[in-house]
């Protein structure tokens, strides 16, 4: 007889104990924590947060390290408001990774294009961290970020490394006066027009609201990109994160599953309905 014991170890939804060693305030509305958690993970997956009493909240992994795990946190709900209340040195209940990742090893030798449109930022990161720490694998690397305005950047210290790394345009909303990113006012969808030329080599990464992965994804296939050459990450209320609930299907398709990373022709018709 399998004991009490026994199923809370095997079960999926345990979650892990792990401290926070550090926090950081990105903007009025977002933060980035953490985590001394040694989790081998990948580049597109995500894993759940917990708050005994408060609830849970599936969060992507915004790094790429064999040492910690790092989580840019928007506070749109009571959950990522609470969470925002953490501090330094407190325990956090975690459990993951789940979702597919970007498949990293098949882009070896290509170059690439990654694109993040507001927090959409965050889940691109540790992509942009694999290529930084593997750069000898990779080609030409092109970094296209919008943001609402310069008050609302995310990772400014990562940006002024990555600028010297890779070719990087960063786009805002609106923009009153001068900014210290050298930043053109307008969508990130018209910097990509301005600047992405007809690429059959280039792999390319899009996060972001599902208007600007559409937008932009229209605007690569008219440059003649592929639909296979396009990654998109899609965005759903997630539970269990192990394809049991429903709650992310897309099309068919279980975001925590068969996502959060798709390839555009498997999910072109993604909208946030």
């Amino acid at each position: 007889m399998t004991t009490k014991e026994e199923i809370i170890k095997k079960s999926p939804y345990k979650p892990k104990l792990v401290e926070v060693i550090d926090y950081h305030r990105e903007t009025n509305d977002t933060f980035t924590i953490k985590l001394g958690w040694k989790l081998k993970h990948e580049p597109g997956q995500f894993v759940f947060c917990s708050l005994p009493g408060i609830g849970e909240a599936p969060i992507s992994i915004c790094s790429h390290s064999d040492n910690y795990v790092e989580l840019n946190i928007r506070e749109v709900g009571n959950m990522t408001r609470f969470l925002s209340k953490i501090k330094k040195g407190d325990k956090l209940l975690v459990r993951g990774p789940y979702g597919r990742a970007y498949p990293m090893d098949k882009f070896k030798s290509h170059n690439m294009i990654i694109i993040g449109g507001g927090s959409g930022v965050a889940p691109l990161k540790g992509s942009v961290e694999y290529i930084s720490n593997n750069r000898g694998d990779f080609g030409e690397v092109s970094l296209f970020f919008g943001f609402r305005t310069p008050e609302d950047v995310l990772f400014r210290k990562r940006l002024d490394v990555w600028k010297d790394e890779f070719s990087m345009y960063i786009n805002f909303d609106r923009v009153e006066g001068k900014t210290i990113y050298g930043g053109k006012q307008g969508f990130v969808t018209e910097r990509v027009k301005e600047v992405v030329g007809d690429n059959k080599d280039a792999i390319v990464f899009i996060c972001g609201p599902p208007i600007m992965i559409e937008k932009v994804a229209e605007i690569l296939i008219d440059k003649g990109f592929d639909e296979k050459q396009i990654y998109i990450s899609a965005e759903r209320l997630m539970y269990c994160g192990i394809g049991k609930c429903g709650r992310c299907m897309i099309h068919g398709k279980y975001t925590c599953l068969d996502g959060a990373v798709f390839r555009y022709d498997e999910l072109k018709d993604y909208k946030d309905d």
